[in-house]
Parts: structure tokens; sequence; C-alpha cells
């Protein structure tokens, strides 16, 4: 695609493809206000480094933004702390359900990235301590990255995280035992259910991931990550930003990516645009059908792709 052209016609191309296509998996079903999702419904959008944006279907529709949410925590802990976070978390592809307790005891509470939910919750640790109140930052900055202040928690999703928190409890727990969590586990619980809570359209989302494409600079022109970290959360994002099927999402998409049990994925064409695209049905690694495919479509239409 040359400069001159808007993305909106791939998008319009995308969408009546995907309104085609048989099959669309099924939504996350140990979250009440998931499980009710329609798993035909369908939303994309392309944010430009510059703001503009594109988008087709249910793209202003928020929706429950889940593990999304781990990109942009663990941006704010990279500003912060550069290096010194990797002591705390790994930077490889786990091979294991996202929930997984089983590597942790092998690796002495360590992690073995950012995007499953042991290193989420240390993430999400880090920027409690730093912050006071890493949910209340990160929907800050959410808001500032995409303009819209009417961003907010989702309290029933929330709640119903926390009545089915036990196993997210247990890798607190454990980590704790290691020394790998600063504040009390009741405590960053609270914060990373409220965290994966937060609503947003996929409107929203590409903005606020926009930072990505723009080489870690902010929407007001203010750097928040060196060249370098936002390199590094690229390259994690296309290893390990869709649970264990990061090799298929990487050989199909060729994109990097981080996808949510809310149906969503967010996407990055570092220098040219960012993606967010929603359908809650999802396969059995909790991906998004609908969503891969879109990305899939994107990516050959356009020519667009890291590699």
């Amino acid at each position: 695609m040359t400069s001159s052209t808007t993305f909106q016609p791939v998008l319009e191309r995308i969408a009546e493809e995907i309104e085609r296509t048989p099959g669309r998996g099924r939504p996350a079903d140990y979250i009440p206000a998931l499980a009710a999702c329609d798993p035909r419904s369908f939303g994309m959008a392309v944010a430009e480094p510059d703001g503009t944006v594109y988008g087709v279907g249910e793209w202003r529709r928020p929706f429950s933004a889940q593990s999304l949410t781990k990109v942009f925590t663990l941006a704010l802990v990279l500003a912060r702390e550069g290096d010194a976070l990797w002591e705390h978390v790994g930077r490889e592809p786990s091979g294991n359900p996202f929930n997984s307790l089983v590597q942790l005891e092998y690796e002495n509470g360590i992690p073995r990235n950012p995007f499953i939910n042991a290193g989420a919750l240390v993430v999400t640790d880090r920027l409690h301590t730093r912050t006071g109140d890493a949910s209340g930052e990160l929907l800050s900055f959410l808001r500032a990255e995409s303009g819209n202040q009417d961003l907010t928690f989702d309290k029933e999703v929330a709640a119903s995280e926390s009545a089915h928190g036990d196993r997210n409890a247990a890798l607190g727990h454990f980590m704790a035992s290691y020394g790998n969590i600063d504040n009390p586990v009741p405590v960053l619980l609270d914060q990373y259910f409220r965290q994966c809570s937060i609503a947003a359209s996929c409107a929203d989302l590409a903005l606020a991931t926009a930072f990505l494409a723009r080489h870690g600079i902010r929407a007001d022109g203010t750097r928040l990550l060196t060249l370098s970290q936002a390199k590094q959360i690229n390259a994690i994002m296309l290893t390990c930003g869709t649970y264990d099927a990061a090799g298929d999402f990487a050989y199909r998409v060729g994109l990097p990516g981080k996808s949510g049990v809310g149906g969503g994925i967010i996407a990055v064409v570092p220098g040219r645009c960012t993606l967010c695209v929603w359908s809650p049905g999802l396969d059995e690694r909790g991906n998004s059908v609908a969503g891969v495919a879109a990305l899939d479509r994107f990516t050959t239409l356009t020519g667009l792709s890291v590699f």
C-alpha cells in the first residue's frame, strides 16, 4: 500500500469475508459477562501514528480488554524500571497454558514471560509498588492515549474474575513464597482483576497501542519508552503474545500481537499502524478465531508485516 491509500477499503473487504465464514469458536465461559457474548460479533480498527483511525463492524463497541491490558502495564513498568524488571520475569515463550503452576516451581518463582498470568501478576505488582495504584495508573494511561475519558472498569467482570480467581491466587502466593511479590497477595489480586476488567473498543485500543508503532512516543509527543524498549515489547508480543499459539500466529499474521479471552487482539506494524480486532468466539487456545483470520487477511492484502 502507498502512504496515500487509506485502510478503509481493506477493512471493509475483510469484514465481508469474515461475515461469510462459518464457525467462530466459543466465548470464554468462566466469566458470565463474557459467556453471554455473540461469537459472530466482529469489529476491527486501524490507527495510524498521527491518530487517524479507520474501522469496520462493531469497532466502537466496548468489550472486555482482559489480557490486552498486560501490554500497557508492561510498558509502564519498563519505563520506570528498565532492565531491572527482567530480574523478576523472563522473556521466553512458555509452551504451557497461560495459568500453569508447574513451570513456576521448576524456575524458582520467576515466570517465563510478562504475558502469562504469573508474569502479568509480577508486572502489576511492580507497578503497584511504584505508583500505589496499578490499575488506576493503567486506566489513566489508556484514557490519555485513546483520547476517551469515559474508559472505566467493569465491576461485574472484576467481581466475576475474583470469584473464579483461585488459580491466580495460587500463582501469587507461590511467587510470594520465593520473594518475587512485594505487595500482599489479596491487594495484588484486586488490582489485577480490576486491570483485566477494563472495557474499551477497537478504536480505543488501536489508538492506545500506537505508542509502539511510534517507537515509544506517546500521543502527546512525550517519550514513554526508549527505541530499544519499544522494540523489546514488540518482540515479546511476537513470541509470547498469543498464549501457546504464538508460533502459529507469527506464521499466519507476521506481526507482534497480544490476545485476550474477551476476544480482542491488538497488533503492531512498527512505524506504520496499530490494529485492534474483536470477535468473542475463541479457539481452544484462547485466541479469537475471527480475529486471527482478519489479521491474517490484513497482512496478506496490504503486504504489511515485520517479515
